[in-house]
């Protein structure tokens, strides 16, 4: 039984320490609702859904979770059935856990890089309005957005959400930036071109992000919403990764902005939907069309780049070696 098509991305853990920040960045930046918890726990929402981010107090300013909406109960057994034959441990989340997230119940399991899987069927809806700065997102049958990560072994990520999800290639794409080879693989799980995407430096594997993914990304509802929150977040100080532009594999205008806990929030719109019956992979040489050009980089910030892909060399990658395919 293949489960593509059957599976969306559906929320986000963020474990941070700078909640007054990611308030400003989430909240009056991006304009996403907010809604607070405890003096620990916050959450933002883009649409109907009680939570597309959690974020939790805690020392690693990163995505430490990525939670899976699977669309019906049998697609969800037969992903615990692949789990349970590979011998990957699987637990059940907490009441509390699932009530944080705004789902029924869930279960969780290890995936690449150290960011946990967690699978649910049913995501509750809230009852207050939403209260945003922006008309809207696109999330829908498609997911809330995209991760991008970087590593050292991109095989054994594509390897994993196969197994997983039956995840298809969309494409690649090939750019040096910041003087760095870079190879991206793009794998889908449904109609969106990309849920997961995967960058790694050609020739000598090395890692120059610190954090577990290298960007996040969300779909605005209109080019309006897209542009005023570029506005909103540069008058609020924070700094952009790469300015506006225009991707070349799925056409998706967008910007990427540093979060709080430094990875990059994608801001974007309008990508193109992909067409199973015709669609073919191939590699795109450069990531845009137009624009995405790094915005106020230093010579610290390049520095930094290259202290952290040495520094990778002398780490070992998470990996799911059961699912992946790849030995550890």
């Amino acid at each position: 039984m293949s489960v593509f098509g059957n599976v969306q991305l559906g929320y986000l853990r963020i474990e941070t320490r700078k909640f007054s920040d990611w308030r400003r960045f989430g909240a009056d930046g991006v304009g996403l609702h907010v809604d607070d918890l405890d003096t620990g726990r916050m959450r933002f929402r883009l649409d109907e859904q009680q939570c597309r981010f959690l974020l939790e107090h805690g020392p690693a300013e990163d995505v430490t979770s990525a939670g899976w909406h699977v669309d019906d109960h049998d697609t969800y057994e037969a992903i615990l059935t692949r789990l349970r034959a590979k011998g990957v441990p699987v637990e059940d989340g907490t009441t509390e856990e699932a009530a944080l997230r705004g789902v029924e119940r869930l279960v969780r399991f290890p995936g690449p890089k150290g960011i946990a899987q967690e699978l649910y069927t049913t995501a509750l809806t809230a009852a207050a309005p939403l209260t945003m700065t922006t008309s809207g997102f696109v999330t829908g049958e498609a997911g809330m957005g995209h991760l991008a990560i970087t590593s050292r072994r991109p095989e054994a990520i594509h390897g994993y959400y196969d197994a997983l999800f039956d995840a298809r290639l969309s494409d690649f794409i090939t750019e040096t930036i910041s003087g760095i080879r870079l190879r991206i693989r793009f794998l889908r799980v449904n109609g969106r071109h990309h849920s997961v995407a995967v960058a790694n430096t050609e020739g000598l594997r090395v890692d120059p992000v610190r954090t577990r993914i290298q960007h996040l990304n969300v779909q605005a509802a209109s080019l309006d919403d897209m542009m005023h929150a570029y506005l909103r977040l540069k008058q609020l100080g924070f700094g952009m990764a790469l300015g506006i532009g225009q991707h070349t594999n799925d056409k998706e205008l967008s910007y990427y902005a540093r979060t709080p806990s430094g990875f990059e929030w994608e801001m974007g719109w309008n990508p193109i939907v992909v067409d199973e019956s015709t669609w073919e992979p191939t590699t795109h040489k450069g990531i845009s069309l137009w624009g995405h050009r790094p915005e106020a980089q230093t010579i610290i910030d390049k520095l930094n780049q290259f202290r952290l892909g040495a520094a990778s060399l002398r780490r070992r990658e998470e990996t799911v070696a059961a699912l992946s395919g790849v030995p550890a």
